[in-house]
């Protein structure tokens, strides 16, 4: 008998072979056997991904190299290069040059610790930690100046010096003070050296007169006495001069002096996780303490300070009570600070104020899963992190009905992309379509299109030819935000890092769309040879020319040879793209919903918009390409019908290939099979 069936939507994404069998779920009915160098789109179609053009090559080719985002502005934005000792700076798909050298920044970090690096951006500043540096600020102070220092964990303010307290009258009270310098943002010093005068200030009309030398930066000062036999310094008023005057006034031991720590000062005791909550900067995991965190004073990027008696503002430290070995891999603030441990997910909230505070602080688990090392990406109020062992990527929400976070796995559909490896590298794009980029040890991209309130998470494969991916990072540049990649090339026998940037996938009128990898533009005078192309030597280039698809060339001498004038090229790795349909399901009054038959495409329609020429054929070996009538552009909408050849198969799977320069989106594939006993 013959039917025909239609597949409507690609966002169900790739699922494993061991799924085919699960024929209600609404994720086999929209997904594939297998998605390469595609995007599946949230609505359903699944486009082409974009191509990459070429930035530059990273400074040492033969370490490893990371990128990191860097956000200053809406108009600057930039793809931080950490290699060997180094950082440079990447922006708009070109990288920023002090004159004709590319401008670095030097770095303690060798190539092998670029991808222990964590960090958190907070306007100008962007903080790094690694557990063998102290924790350091890169700090852009001009568009070719930029630094990066040791965090200062003391204390900015210098404590007053030449305190002394003069009696008006003696007598045979010993009183006893300290000052503390005061900046203006509320930032205070330590305690001064005591100052003793006798008195007897319980007799009226006598006082003590305080007085200290000033202070560079000071706004005011606190002054404190001891109070009686308790030991504690209690404040007893401020001034903004240089004297103050104590007619008794009874010590407030709610307020003392800060006491200032210093828990970064030396090797095994840097932190390795770094972040921001409540107005405070934390750090977190020392080789020595893994399982501790600390927070800064409210309002403050670096003062760790407590007093005797607690306050709401002071520093918060405190460690992570576990059954297992804890060490804090991750600092997430969503509504809550949540904490990723290498062997569960932790909840840090508030017993009973909106804020966390030193004597109000509860830590609770919320699973036990584990994360890596693999720097996570926060997705609206959820979390997607890599997993501590069997390198899945797992997904933290919080759930009303349970009162915390739930975590999933986002792979249970795709497992064989994951199983036997592990993730490198992770960055988020949130447009102009959200998807998890994720780098796999294997050297090729994972994507993830994730909608979660519309429960569409669709895994798809990305490679690249004589490549392999390293680091991603995303940032914004105008109005989408532009995947950035480290890329492993072998280039004439030679290894090579290039970065990359993903080109866009928004179609322009007059605007060429890049297909191809490592690739470059070229618009101006018709020419029949191009240059410039010597970090491809000896690799044959797919080339677009005028927008239409020119022969394959190989490049010698760093050029290329055309066969007519050309005005406008993109030149670049040819990149192959593919979509395999799943087995069908067909009705049968038997209820075997057509399993155990066998099957013949006998014609396909695809429905494709704005799309150049695809090929299809039942089996990966017998493509033929879809025929378009003569005046057809090459780049069409509609729907376009292949005849295909016998082939007899239980599978009964379509194949759909892209290998020109050019985009395509599938946005549904319709079936007519004969169906055999």
């Amino acid at each position: 008998m013959n039917t025909r069936l239609h597949t409507q939507s690609f966002n169900g994404g790739v699922v494993t072979p061991e799924f085919f069998g699960q024929v209600e779920d609404p994720r086999r009915q929209n997904g594939a056997a297998r998605i390469r160098n595609f995007v599946p789109l949230p609505h359903g179609p699944a486009q082409s991904r974009a191509g990459t053009l070429f930035v530059r090559e990273a400074r040492s080719s033969e370490q490893p190299t990371r990128l990191l985002p860097f956000v200053f502005s809406v108009e600057q934005t930039f793809a931080l290069e950490f290699g060997d000792r180094y950082v440079r700076f990447h922006t708009q798909g070109g990288t920023l040059l002090d004159g004709a050298t590319p401008y670095e920044v030097g770095t303690p970090y060798a190539g092998s610790e670029v991808f222990g690096l964590r960090y958190v951006q907070s306007a100008d500043v962007l903080t790094l930690v690694h557990p063998n540096h102290a924790p350091r600020e890169l700090r852009r102070l001009g568009l070719l100046l930029w630094e990066l220092r040791v965090i200062p964990f003391a204390p900015s303010m210098l404590p007053p010096t030449g305190v002394v307290a003069t009696p008006n009258t003696a007598g045979p009270i010993a009183y006893h003070y300290v000052v503390t310098a005061v900046t203006a943002d509320g930032v205070e010093s330590q305690a001064s050296a005591q100052a003793t005068a006798n008195n007897d200030l319980f007799v009226a009309g006598r006082f003590n007169t305080v007085t200290w030398a000033s202070v560079a930066g000071a706004a005011r000062y606190n002054v404190y006495r001891q109070a009686g036999g308790a030991g504690l310094f209690g404040q007893i008023g401020s001034a903004a001069g240089l004297s103050f005057t104590d007619t008794n006034i009874t010590p407030d031991i709610g307020f003392t002096p800060p006491v200032y720590e210093q828990p970064f000062l030396d090797a095994g005791n840097f932190p390795s996780s770094v972040g921001y909550f409540d107005q405070r900067r934390v750090f977190a995991g020392t080789l020595n303490r893994p399982g501790n965190l600390w927070m800064t004073q409210t309002g403050t990027e670096s003062v760790i300070a407590a007093s005797i008696v607690p306050k709401d503002t002071d520093r918060i430290a405190f460690r992570i009570a576990s059954r297992d070995l804890i060490a804090i891999q991750h600092i997430a603030p969503l509504v809550d600070l949540v904490l990723l441990t290498n062997s569960g997910e932790w909840r840090v909230t508030s017993v009973n104020s909106d804020a966390v505070t030193p004597t109000s602080i509860s830590v609770r688990a919320q699973s036990y899963k584990g994360a890596s090392t693999v720097t996570p990406a926060l997705v609206n109020n959820t979390i997607l992190f890599a997993a501590a062992r069997g390198g899945h990527i797992h997904e933290a929400a919080f759930n009303w009905q349970a009162s915390g976070y739930v975590t999933g796995n986002v792979c249970l559909r795709a497992p064989h992309l994951f199983d036997g490896l592990t993730i490198a590298d992770m960055a988020f794009q949130r447009t102009p379509v959200p998807v998890l980029w994720a780098v796999s040890s294997n050297g090729e991209l994972r994507s993830l299109t994730y909608v979660p309130e519309e429960r569409v998470g669709a895994w798809a494969t990305h490679d690249t030819h004589a490549g392999a991916f390293e680091s991603v990072a995303c940032v914004s540049e105008g109005t989408e935000d532009v995947l950035y990649a480290v890329v492993r090339r072998t280039v004439s026998g030679v290894p090579r890092r290039y970065i990359e940037r993903f080109a866009t996938r928004l179609l322009r009128e007059g605007v060429d769309p890049v297909c191809v990898d490592s690739g470059l533009t070229y618009q101006g005078p018709a020419v029949t040879s191009l240059s410039g192309l010597s970090h491809l030597e000896g690799m044959e280039v797919g080339i677009l020319a005028n927008g239409d698809v020119h022969p394959r060339r190989t490049v010698s001498g760093g050029r290329i040879t055309l066969d007519y004038p050309t005005s406008r090229a993109v030149v670049g790795l040819p990149i192959t793209a593919d979509i395999q349909t799943l087995p069908p399901i067909i009705r049968t009054r038997d209820l075997s919903a057509g399993q155990g038959r066998t099957y013949n495409i006998n014609k396909a329609w695809m429905r494709l918009h704005r799309s150049g020429v695809v090929h299809a054929g039942q089996t990966e070996s017998r493509l033929r390409p879809i025929k378009r009538r003569a005046d057809a552009p090459d780049v069409d909408t509609g729907v376009e019908d292949i005849l295909l050849g016998g082939a007899w198969s239980q599978d009964g799977q379509l194949w759909v290939r892209n290998a020109d320069p050019l985009p395509v989106t599938v946005a549904s594939v319709t079936l007519e099979m004969s169906v055999g006993g």
